[in-house]
């Protein structure tokens, strides 16, 4: 038996949407994490770009469990001396570009090389329920109904 070597016209991308309100943070990010590498393909290469692009649409709306939204701290550096900057995810959820939070989830659990970055380019978030890529036909991921602990509500949060 050999291994089996996927080859770019082997590749076949599928475009999904994904709801992210109600959703837990982490558990979207590592589908979605998963879903980009490719890895719930039978065909997956580890060196190859297999993934599906990937629409999450009410990043806005996405849940922390715990106090993280109080008290998980983002941090960034300016480049000058002295200058790291430092702002929780509850002032990023709430601000002008709630999207980041999901996409630096992501990001981060993926490797971090080449391919990764490459990968990233397939992953498009809005903060609002509106995107521009109904041409493509994508086809709707239910995250909620995976499992239930993949939903909080407000009214469970503590």
């Amino acid at each position: 038996m050999k291994t089996f070597t996927a080859t770019p016209a082997d590749i076949d991308k599928k475009w999904i949407l994904i709801d992210a309100e109600g959703v837990v943070l982490g558990r979207l990010a590592s589908i979605v994490a998963n879903r980009l590498r490719g890895k719930h393909k039978a065909t997956f290469t580890p060196h190859m770009d297999m993934g599906d692009n990937v629409i999450i649409i009410n990043a806005d709306k996405v849940q922390l469990t715990g106090k993280k939204r109080a008290d998980k701290t983002y941090w960034r550096h300016t480049g000058y001396p002295g200058g790291i900057k430092s702002r929780q995810a509850g002032e990023i959820l709430e601000g002008d570009h709630p999207e980041r939070v999901l996409t630096l989830a992501v990001k981060r659990m993926l490797p971090g090389n080449r391919l990764s970055r490459q990968q990233m380019t397939n992953l498009r978030v809005y903060a609002g329920a509106e995107h521009p890529h109904e041409a493509q036909a994508p086809e709707v991921l239910d995250v909620k109904a995976m499992n239930s602990k993949n939903t909080r509500t407000n009214a469970g949060t503590a």
